[in-house]
């Protein structure tokens, strides 16, 4: 059982590098998160009502120092006034991995308070844009029935479609991917342990194919390491990913102190004065 064992340690949050020149850049996509990720969404939350708990675990030996102390997990949670949604930052010693990437941001939600099990999970890895995230959030808090899917999956491919994204010529349908291709956007089958109430999700067998959900990724280069990866489960409302993806496609720039070593030969840049 976790419990906040030191409340004055700081969480493992991103670190803002105020100290270096600020670019606003594009495409956001390959922008990353600015190793601030944390923060940004963590304001963003403060400023909807959301209330925060850290919660450390790890070892305290008698006599020493904070700065020895072994911590094994840290993580923040924040609750929406109404409890029905809530965003964890973790970076634990044993992390759940996406595309090869720790999880850094889950986002839940749930029909009803009295529900002990969470209707849908998100899931976001760094560098992830901060902005993308903040704006499914935005949209999620917004939401009168955060468990309750208001419109159909055609409502994404046409978000990203409208910032230039190309359509996937096998699966116009369900997938997109950005002029450069090095960003997708896809409907199809949910990578293992994504959190999701639908039974069928929960009871389909190895060789089963269960209810499809929306992932997202950026692959700097053919067979390269992803820079960033999102997964939706299956009954994440495909209005609250469009919301993902029209933030994360859009050509509006964003503005940048660090940027990802893999995708800043392809980035856009003017100084921020």
């Amino acid at each position: 059982m976790e419990a906040p064992l030191y409340p004055d340690f700081p969480p493992d949050s991103s670190t803002p590098h105020s100290g270096q020149p600020a670019f606003w850049v594009g495409p956001r996509h390959l922008a990353g998160d600015d190793g601030c990720l944390y923060d940004v969404v963590a304001d963003a939350l403060a400023g909807l009502g959301w209330t925060s708990l850290t919660i450390v675990r790890g070892r305290h030996e008698p006599d020493e120092a904070p700065e020895d102390r072994q911590v094994l997990r840290s993580t923040v949670l924040h609750v929406s006034p109404d409890a029905l949604r809530w965003a964890q930052w973790g970076l634990a010693d044993e992390p759940f991995h996406l595309g090869e990437l720790p999880i850094a941001w889950q986002i839940s939600a749930r029909a009803e308070a009295s529900s002990p099990l969470a209707q849908w999970s998100a899931y976001f890895t760094r560098d992830v844009p901060g902005e993308a995230v903040v704006d499914f959030l935005v949209a999620l808090d917004a939401s009168d029935q955060p468990a309750v899917p208001l419109a159909g999956s055609e409502l994404v491919l046409d978000a990203v479609a409208t910032h230039g994204w190309f359509r996937d010529i096998d699966q116009p349908q369900a997938a997109a991917t950005d002029p450069t291709f090095t960003s997708h956007i896809s409907l199809g089958d949910v990578p293992p342990l994504i959190q999701d109430a639908d039974p069928q999700a929960l009871s389909a067998e190895d060789d089963e194919t269960g209810p499809a959900g929306w992932q997202a990724w950026a692959e700097p280069a053919l067979g390269a390491p992803c820079l960033w990866a999102a997964s939706f489960a299956a009954s994440v409302p495909h209005d609250l990913v469009a919301a993902f993806a029209a933030s994360l496609s859009s050509t509006a720039p964003v503005l940048r102190r660090v940027l990802p070593e893999a995708t800043q030969e392809r980035l856009l840049r003017a100084p921020a004065i």
